[in-house]
C-alpha cells in the first residue's frame, strides 16, 4: 500500500537532510588530505577510518530523530529495510578520490518511501557545493534552482564515466561506441558529475557496477533538474537495480544514448 507524506513532513526530511550533510561535510574536511588508515574490503574497493566514522555518526543522527525508520549504507549493515522511511546514504562516494587527494569526492544522502527516491542530496565538502532534490520541486544547488543543458544530440553532448574500470567487457565496448558519438568524452567525478549534469556543465554520464547507495540519492537531483535516470534499459532505478546508470540531460538525447548501448550486437 502506498503511504502519502504531507509537504510539511516531506520539507522536514529535508531540512534534517541538510543539517546532516553539515556535520558530514564538516567531518569530511578534518579528514581530507590527512594520512588514513586504508583496508580493502571483501570486493577489494578501499575504505579508511573517515567513511566508517562519517556513517556511523549519520546513522546515529538518523536513529535518534526518525528511530522508526530503516537505513541502508555502503559500511554497515542494513537496518529495518522493510520500513515505509528508507534512508540510503553513502558517507564518502568516491573514497579513492578522497584517499588520494582528489576534491571531487561527496556525501550521498537519499530518502525513499514506499520504495520510491522523494529526497536526494549530492554534498561536495571541498568546494561547499550542494544539490538537493525533493519530489515534485525544482532542483537547488546551494538554494538557487539549477536545470540540465537540455541537450537533445549525442553529437553535442559531454560524456562522463568515474572510471572505465568499472565495465565488464561488454560494457566497455557499449562505452566506446557511445564515445565515439558524443561531443567530448571526459573521465573521474565519481558523484559530483551528476551535480554537475544538473548544473548543466555535463550533458550524459554512463555507469556501471553500483550499488543503491550510490544512485538512489541522484534521482530526486537529476529529475528535479530536468533530466533524465533511469538504468541501462530505461527502467527507473530501484533499490533492486542491477547497477546500470544513465543519466542524461534530456528526454531525446536519453533516447538517443539508449538507442545506441541497446543495439542487438550488445545483446547477452
Amino acid at each position: 500500500m502506498q503511504t502519502f507524506i504531507n509537504l510539511a513532513e516531506e520539507e522536514g526530511l529535508a531540512q534534517f537532510a541538510d543539517t546532516l550533510a553539515d556535520a558530514t561535510d564538516a567531518m569530511a574536511i578534518s579528514y581530507f588530505r590527512k594520512p588514513l588508515n586504508i583496508e580493502a574490503k571483501a570486493d577489494e574497493s578501499p575504505v579508511t577510518q573517515a567513511d566508517r566514522a562519517i556513517e556511523a555518526e549519520m546513522r546515529r543522527r538518523i536513529i535518534e530523530t526518525f528511530p522508526s525508520h530503516g537505513i541502508l549504507g555502503e559500511e554497515q549493515e542494513a537496518t529495518r529495510l522493510e520500513a515505509t522511511h528508507l534512508w540510503v546514504i553513502d558517507p564518502i562516494d568516491g573514497t579513492k578520490s578522497f584517499l588520494s587527494g582528489m576534491p571531487t569526492f561527496g556525501t550521498l544522502i537519499a530518502c525513499l518511501t514506499d520504495g520510491r527516491p522523494v529526497l536526494g542530496v549530492i554534498s561536495i565538502p571541498p568546494t561547499a557545493e550542494r544539490w538537493t532534490g525533493q519530489r515534485g520541486k525544482p532542483t537547488l544547488l546551494n538554494g538557487t534552482p539549477c536545470r540540465t543543458s537540455g541537450k537533445t544530440h549525442l553529437a553535442d553532448a559531454i560524456l562522463y564515466t568515474t572510471s572505465p574500470d568499472s565495465f565488464d567487457p561488454v560494457g566497455l565496448a557499449q562505452f566506446e561506441e557511445l564515445s565515439e558519438k558524443v561531443g567530448m568524452r571526459r573521465f573521474g567525478g565519481d558523484c559530483y558529475g551528476y551535480g554537475l549534469l544538473a548544473s548543466g556543465h555535463v550533458d550524459l554520464l554512463l555507469e556501471m557496477n553500483l550499488h543503491p547507495y550510490d544512485y538512489m540519492a541522484l534521482v530526486p537531483v537529476i529529475e528535479g533538474a530536468g533530466g533524465i535516470i533511469t538504468d541501462w534499459d530505461g527502467q527507473p532505478l530501484t533499490l533492486k537495480s542491477e547497477g546500470k546508470v544513465i543519466a542524461a540531460a534530456s528526454a531525446a538525447l536519453h533516447a538517443e544514448a539508449l538507442a545506441t548501448l541497446n543495439r542487438d550486437e550488445y545483446e547477452r
